[in-house]
């Protein structure tokens, strides 16, 4: 059975996974209201990703006995102001995910929880690889600045993604 201070922490982290695929689905469609059908790929992967992720914590915590509590999400944003504005708050987005992944995992090691810790692991070094993606992102755009055929060669790579 799984301790309720771990119950709990693991049921805040499913909403904020929910969230996560929920604020990827609205990048995904204010890159499809600006015909930027890459960039809008590449955030509805990220987004089924994020639920995948969601599913993990939520089998999980099935798995060990605990009771999922699934709670409101929060409305996303709507509105951005430009492609690179999207990718700085997905890459915000994913050192908050960050955060909260290494505040379960210091829970886990306080609650002496070893189950919980080495599931938790999986998550931290999905974080390495998140933020480093959102970050390269950021990075191309700020490179290619205005350039509409820079953002272009962007929005065609990102549509390359392939969902794992």
């Amino acid at each position: 059975m799984i301790g309720s201070n771990i119950e709990k922490a693991i049921n805040e982290q499913i909403n904020a996974e929910l969230f996560s695929a929920y604020i990827y689905k609205a990048m995904s469609a204010y890159f499809a209201s600006e015909n930027l059908m890459g960039m809008s790929r590449w955030m509805d992967i990220q987004s089924q990703e994020e639920m995948s992720h969601a599913m993990k914590f939520y089998d999980y915590l099935v798995e060990r006995g605990g009771r999922v509590k699934l709670t409101a999400l929060e409305e996303p944003p709507f509105e951005w102001d430009s492609p690179l504005s999207v990718f700085e708050a997905a890459y915000e987005h994913e050192q908050y995910i960050t955060s909260r992944i290494n505040h379960l995992t210091d829970l886990a090691i306080s609650e002496k929880d070893h189950a919980t810790n080495i599931m938790l692991q999986w998550f931290v070094s999905e974080q390495v690889e998140e933020e480093a993606n959102a970050e390269e992102i950021v990075n191309k755009l700020k490179m290619i600045a205005e350039s509409r055929h820079g953002l272009y060669m962007v929005d065609r790579e990102l549509g390359s993604r392939e969902a794992d």
